[in-house]
């Protein structure tokens, strides 16, 4: 039988494989701008629900795997999971108290501050700048964020994560 903290390891690395599936499912090309960050918004609520369970290393290769899926410059993700997950452990006791349209908004930040550096590190690689478009996912990740926190709360109740 496996530990109860290898069970709970293993449904987190589950929701972070389901997420990066998502991350790179095809989409038509008029709604690729438009598409959640998945693997930021299970990051965040993992961080969130368990602050000290998901390390920054595991983040920053998560993050790497993710530029990999998406063939985007080596470290773009990782460099935007890093620094929302620091922004997440610092306030997560003030946020787990938020209303769920407080946590929305919260979200359309992080995500929004996690666009920057990709948007940076897109425009040092020789790509065009989008303009205010970078702020889609953020919006979009905003909006999906109630769904994926109640899905995720079932999958910590159900597997009895601690």
């Amino acid at each position: 039988m496996i530990p109860h903290r290898w069970h709970s390891y293993m449904v987190i690395l589950a929701s972070f494989a389901v997420a990066l599936v998502l991350a790179v499912y095809p989409l038509p090309l008029e709604c690729r701008w438009w598409r959640p960050e998945f693997v930021l918004l299970v990051a965040i609520y993992w961080i969130s629900v368990f602050p000290l369970t998901i390390s920054l290393f595991f983040l920053c290769f998560v993050g790497l795997y993710q530029d990999l899926l998406e063939g985007v410059p080596f470290g773009q993700h990782s460099l935007s999971l890093i620094i929302v997950a620091y922004i997440c452990i610092l306030s997560y006791q003030r946020v787990r108290n938020f209303a769920i349209w407080k946590e929305a908004g919260w979200i359309f930040v992080l995500v929004g501050l996690a666009q920057l550096p990709g948007n940076w590190v897109q425009s040092m690689s020789g790509r065009p700048l989008s303009g205010i478009l970078f702020l889609a996912p953020a919006f979009s990740s905003a909006l999906v964020w109630p769904l994926v926190r109640m899905l995720l709360d079932r999958v910590s109740r159900h597997y009895r994560i601690t």
